[in-house]
């Protein structure tokens, strides 16, 4: 039998599951087909105890996908039943409601057994670029359009893969090849953890992770409660407006302190919406509980005793409580807004902590391409679906400017247009940050970005927009400015929506300015060094800089002068 090992010991092995939870990730991106994985790192993985609750998850990811994975592999259990719980097996499921929120997310749960008895589990996430059904996008009506459901099941049995599941799926979607290898890349992420989890415990002595999972979850449990214990006991509400599919949407929340726990509770949040911006409860719970984590606790590590003092409470029936059948493709949508609407409660609380409003949602798009049809295709003509996760700014902060073309909360990264347009015929005409986009402030907000894509020569394209802040932009804090608006063209000026798909004929570009954060502290208390370094690096106009912060014409001039010969300002 393996010794009870001292703190020491556990200190180190609790450090060796988080690299071991990294490599698994980085596995995953080596390995994936799709370029929202292996570029934008749109993924989580982690390893869980034998009762479902996470250990450790790896720093790559998103915490949409990490911290709604922390409560799926409970679902895993409850459904497989743990008799039926053996070595060799993999689990699979796409189920919103049990999973990430939505059914372009497929989640990956494979036993850990050690010595012949099951000592833990892997589980890792992965958007995927099609799931059948009307695509990715707001258009449906209902989940059931939405693309192909996989409940909760064995996806392999002793190592053996259920082949008439493989067919199902690959029937099913638009990029058979694509999926069915996102799909093995997970199931080798999850291998790879299994492997390097056995090296450790083997190194150490270790028969099971009881001891390593009681040090973990119970210092980590401490340490936040810490941290919560240490904030005023009060309570404050806070709400904000976004622009929905086709009416604006919105959502309160009131967060409480208590002396064990915050809560906060989302009733009088807009209701369920006709099209799929609709938020699953766990994907909202996922994205509130980030918000306060990172704002009192960062450094904890993310793991299941430090999420749960953070409780999430929203009616049935609310978009960020959404049950089935609604359409929620796009939950992102309003997911990412919630830390924002939570801030604007908790900056009441503790003033002083938390940033302005950023873009919030990720500025994504996807490409439908396929052959002309307006006249004769040439013959290299091909379809393909093309998804690119793209960014606005962040918002600023108490200390710091927002981060230029930086996805928060979800913490993805730009698609480099160079992978973009591997994936298919598109093409990628400008991206380039937007001057003027970022909120003014004593912290200036983060710049969004300008992006025009098109098809190479004999293609059409239907593009799915899957963007907010049209006509709400993000609010500043402390007297800071708004951001810049979103706006969609097609380069004849025809206006798009900001949401849904669209066709887009032979020979046309799409226009996109991404938006804005919104700046922190008044305008007339910035530095005026960092206004004419952003005029310098052309994050501003000279307009701009008289106009919202007071520089004069003379120390424009200058500035202009020194660009032009070289000096540094």
């Amino acid at each position: 039998m393996a010794q009870k090992k001292s703190a020491v010991a556990y200190q180190v092995m609790w450090n060796r599951l988080i690299s071991v939870v990294e490599e698994q990730a980085q596995a995953l991106v080596r390995t994936a087909f799709s370029t929202s994985v292996r570029e934008a790192g749109d993924l989580s993985a982690g390893v869980y105890d034998t009762h479902g609750r996470m250990l450790a998850q790896a720093v790559t990811g998103t915490p949409g996908h990490v911290n709604a994975m922390a409560d799926a592999v409970a679902h895993f259990i409850r459904r497989i039943g743990r008799q039926n719980i053996m070595d060799g097996d993999v689990y699979i499921t796409n189920d919103p409601w049990e999973g990430t929120g939505h059914l372009h997310d497929i989640t990956m749960v494979t036993p850990s057994f050690h010595k012949g008895v099951l000592v833990g589990f892997f589980a890792c996430t992965a958007h995927v670029v099609d799931i059948g059904g009307r695509g990715f996008g707001a258009d449906a009506a209902s989940v059931y359009e939405e693309g192909l459901y996989i409940p909760i099941m064995k996806f392999a049995v002793g190592g053996e893969v259920d082949q008439t599941l493989v067919r199902i799926i690959r029937g099913n979607v638009r990029e058979p090849d694509q999926l069915i290898g996102d799909i093995f890349a997970l199931t080798s992420c999850n291998e790879i953890g299994h492997r390097r989890l056995i090296d450790m415990m083997t190194e150490f002595d270790l028969d099971d992770l009881d001891g390593i999972a009681t040090f973990i979850l119970d210092n980590s449990r401490r340490a936040t409660l810490e941290r919560i214990a240490a904030l005023p006991r009060t309570s404050a509400t806070g709400e904000m407006t976004v622009d929905g599919f086709d009416k604006p949407i919105t959502l309160k929340v009131k967060v409480s302190v208590h002396e064990d726990r915050i809560v906060s509770d989302f009733t009088g949040t807009s209701g369920v919406d006709k099209k799929g911006i609709n938020c699953p409860l766990v994907y909202a719970k996922a994205y509130a509980c980030y918000a306060l984590k990172v704002a009192i606790a960062p450094e904890i590590p993310n793991n299941a005793a430090s999420l749960a003092p953070f409780e999430i409470k929203a009616p049935e029936g609310t978009i960020v409580n959404a049950v089935h059948p609604a359409p929620v493709a796009l939950r992102h949508i309003v997911g990412h807004f919630v830390p924002d609407a939570v801030y604007n409660a908790f900056d009441k609380i503790v003033p002083g902590l938390v940033p302005a409003e950023g873009a919030g949602c990720l500025c994504n798009f996807q490409v439908s391409l396929r052959p002309r049809t307006d006249a004769p295709a040439p013959a290299d003509a091909v379809r393909s679906e093309v998804l690119t996760f793209n960014s606005g700014g962040s918002g600023a902060r108490p200390e710091h400017d927002g981060l230029n073309a930086t996805a928060f909360p979800s913490g993805v990264m730009t698609m480099p247009v160079e992978a973009t347009e591997h994936a298919g015929p598109v093409i990628i005409w400008r991206k380039e940050l937007r001057p003027d986009s970022g909120g003014a402030g004593q912290r200036r907000g983060g710049l969004g970005q300008f992006m025009e894509v098109g098809a190479r020569e004999g293609h059409e394209f239907d593009i799915q927009a899957m963007f907010d802040r049209v006509d709400h932009a993000a609010r500043g804090r402390r007297g800071g400015g708004e951001g810049a608006s979103t706006t969609i063209v097609q380069d004849d000026g025809a206006k798009m929506n900001g949401k849904g798909k669209q066709f887009v004929a032979h020979g046309r570009k799409v226009m996109m300015a991404f938006p804005g954060g919104a700046g922190y502290g008044a305008a007339a208390d910035r530095d005026p060094a960092s206004v004419k370094r952003d005029l310098a690096r052309g994050y501003i106009s000279a307009q701009v800089a008289a106009r919202d912060y007071g520089l004069s014409a003379a120390e424009i001039k200058a500035v202009e002068t020194a660009i032009a010969s070289g000096e540094d300002v």
